[in-house]
C-alpha cells in the first residue's frame, strides 16, 4: 500500500540516483574536456596537401586557410565541446605522428593503421578510404594487373597506409616511399615513377594537376578513416567516439562530405552499441 511516507521516500531516492548520474555525467565531461582542450583550445593535427579527401585538407587559394572534411568536424566538435579549435597542419605524416606522440595536438582524422595504432587510438570509422592507383602519361599500364611487374615504379607517402599495403604486396615492381604527396605529383611529372597508391579521392585531386594521368579502376585496399587521439586519453576517446557517432547520425558528416564536392562518398554505418 503507497503511504505518503513511501511516496516520499522514493522520490527522494530517485532524485539521489538523478543527481548521482548528472555527477557522474559532469564528472565525465570535465574530464573529456581536460584531455581534449588541455590548453584550453582543442588542437586539431590536419593532413594538408596538394588535393583533399575525407580526412585531408587543402589551402584556399585566397584565404590559405585549410579546407575540408577533417575542418568541418574539427569544428563541429570544438562546438559541441564548447572549446575553441586551433588547426595544427602537416604535410606529411611522420611529422603528423611524431608530433602526436609527444603531445603536441589532441585530436586528428586519419585512416586506421597497425603501426599508427602504436600511437594513437581509434574512434569509430566515419568513412572507408578505397586505395587505388594514378598511372603518370602514357603509360602502358591498362589496370591494377599491371602494376606488379619488373621495372615498375610505384610511388606512396611515407609512413602512409599506402605504402604499408605496398610494401605487403609488390612482389616484383620497385616500392619509391616518398615524403609527401607534392613530391609524388613531381616525381610522376618528371616521369621518376610509373605509378603511385593513394586514395581514390586524392588521385582524382591529383589528375588535375597532372595532364594525361589516369586513376585505375579497382581497389587495392579498403581502408576505415576515423576520429583520433593520442594513446593515454581515455576520456578523450570515449568522448570522440560518441561525438563521431552522433555526427553520422544527424547529418554533420554527411554535410561535411557535401561541402568538400563528396557527394557521391558514402558515411560509415552507424556502430552498434550494445
Amino acid at each position: 500500500m503507497f503511504t505518503f511516507k513511501s511516496v516520499l521516500l522514493s522520490l527522494i531516492a530517485a532524485a539521489l540516483v538523478a543527481g548521482s548520474t548528472s555527477l557522474r555525467a559532469d564528472e565525465s565531461s570535465a574530464a573529456a574536456k581536460q584531455q581534449l582542450a588541455p590548453t584550453g583550445k582543442v588542437r586539431v593535427a590536419l593532413s594538408v596537401g596538394p588535393s583533399s579527401n575525407q580526412f585531408r585538407a587543402k589551402l584556399d587559394p585566397g584565404t590559405k586557410q585549410p579546407k575540408g572534411v577533417a575542418v568541418d568536424l574539427a569544428n563541429a566538435l570544438g562546438e559541441k565541446l564548447g572549446a575553441p579549435v586551433e588547426l595544427i597542419m602537416y604535410d606529411n605524416y611522420p611529422a603528423l605522428l611524431e608530433a602526436g606522440r609527444q603531445g603536441t595536438w589532441d585530436v586528428t582524422f586519419l585512416p586506421f593503421g597497425e603501426a599508427r595504432a602504436k600511437i594513437i587510438d581509434y574512434g569509430p570509422a566515419y568513412y572507408f578510404l578505397e586505395l587505388t592507383y594514378i598511372v603518370r602519361a602514357g603509360s602502358t599500364i591498362k589496370d591494377q594487373s599491371d602494376i606488379d611487374h619488373p621495372g615498375v615504379r610505384v610511388a606512396a607517402a611515407a609512413k602512409s597506409i599506402s605504402a604499408s599495403k605496398l610494401q605487403q604486396s609488390l612482389k616484383y615492381a620497385t616500392f619509391v616511399e616518398l615524403e609527401k604527396l607534392s613530391v609524388i605529383q613531381n616525381q610522376l611529372a618528371a616521369g621518376k615513377v610509373d605509378a603511385a597508391a593513394a586514395g581514390r579521392e586524392t588521385l582524382a585531386g591529383l589528375v588535375t594537376k597532372l595532364p594525361g594521368a589516369r586513376v585505375l579502376d579497382g581497389t587495392l585496399y579498403a581502408l576505415p578513416v576515423s576520429v583520433a587521439v593520442p594513446k593515454g586519453r581515455p576520456a578523450a576517446l570515449s568522448y570522440v567516439t560518441d561525438f563521431i557517432e552522433n555526427a553520422k547520425a544527424t547529418g554533420v558528416v554527411r554535410r561535411a562530405f557535401d561541402n568538400a564536392g563528396f557527394k557521391d562518398a558514402a558515411v560509415a554505418p552507424l556502430v552498434s552499441r550494445r
